[in-house]
């Protein structure tokens, strides 16, 4: 009581209390040792007997079903609409009209992205770095970009302008809707989870396949994007890579939304700087005697097409994300206190 008196003090509930000790590293054999079953338990005891000016310390009853609030939900709409506006004007316009309206239908998505992510559950209250910032953006650039410039790089050139690949983006914009939707629909199964949960280990056996089973609707919805995007625009769907790149960026949010922001820093910097390694070789392979810095990439070009370079790296970068966040986003300190959403 003396060591967590803080805590104790300023919590709503046990919840919080069990959440606060586990992040201290407190476990239910810990708990077993003041003669506590588990942690809640245990939460549950300091909560009662911390001075609240005498009133009496009552268990939350299990919240309710929150409805999905309108503002929030709105604004998630509001990138992929942007970006549908962009690709449309980028069609109907020609020479520099075209650059203006791609200049500026950027700027708005980028405006549009930053409105919708700052309320709702994929929204950050803890500070994000300009570099994790700026290789988000490299990874999205990529989507656009990259694939063509890199094809365009193996075969000799770029000569000219190069095809952009406006489908992916615009279905990744479009999935902002679905992302935040999906991590509401976690976080609010998570909240009740935590509430019936007597232990810590039957929380996180609980939460996982919740976890597991938010990621495959996400991927399906981020699928059915791109298979309509492609169809609509007369232009690969390219689900490999858009299809790692959407779920690297959700799982990367989601840790970040509850505070974890070092491995999804790590993770986005990681494949953002492979993405750039994989295009620099293959012009640094130009130079005399340099031909093998190039072998690598264009090894995989050859077999699968330039596609297959974002979905390697999107694909291993999503996978070490995932396994992380089936251990951290599992445990109760990351769903104690509402998200951006309740």
């Amino acid at each position: 009581m003396h060591r967590h008196r803080d805590l104790c003090e300023r919590a709503v509930d046990p919840l919080e209390i069990a959440a606060g000790l586990e992040a201290h590293g407190v476990t239910d054999r810990t708990a077993a040792r003041f003669r506590h079953r588990d942690v809640f338990s245990l939460a549950e005891e300091m909560y009662a007997r911390v001075s609240r000016d005498g009133e009496p310390a009552q268990r939350p009853a299990p919240p309710g079903r929150p409805g999905v609030r309108p503002d929030w939900a709105a604004l998630a709409l509001l990138p992929g609409v942007l970006c549908a506006a962009t690709v449309i004007g980028v069609r109907l316009t020609e020479g520099q009209p075209r650059l203006a309206v791609a200049a500026a239908g950027a700027l708005a998505v980028a405006l549009g992205l930053r409105v919708a992510l700052r309320r709702g559950p994929l929204s950050v209250t803890h500070y994000t770095t300009g570099a994790t910032r700026a290789w988000t953006c490299w990874l999205i650039a990529y989507a656009l970009l990259g694939d063509g410039l890199l094809s365009a790089g193996v075969e000799g050139g770029p000569d000219g302008p190069w095809p952009l690949a406006t489908a992916p983006v615009l279905a990744l914009t479009l999935a902002c809707a679905p992302a935040a939707w999906c991590a509401h629909f976690f976080a609010v199964r998570a909240r009740r989870r935590l509430t019936a949960s007597r232990g810590l280990e039957e929380f996180a056996a609980s939460v996982q396949p919740l976890l597991l089973g938010m990621f495959g609707l996400y991927l399906c919805a981020l699928g059915g994007l791109l298979a309509l995007c492609g169809a609509v625009l007369g232009e690969p769907a390219a689900y490999a890579g858009a299809g790692a790149l959407g779920t690297l960026l959700l799982l990367a949010r989601l840790l970040a939304a509850r505070g974890f922001n070092h491995a999804p820093a790590v993770v986005l910097a990681t494949a953002g700087a492979a993405e750039a390694t994989s295009l620099a070789t293959v012009f640094a392979g130009r130079l005399p005697g340099c031909a093998f810095l190039s072998a690598p990439v264009e090894t995989v070009v050859d077999a699968w097409g330039p596609g297959a370079v974002p979905a390697l790296v999107c694909g291993a970068a999503t996978l070490v994300l995932l396994i992380h966040s089936t251990r951290t986003l599992t445990r109760a300190s990351a769903h104690a206190l509402p998200c951006g959403e309740a």
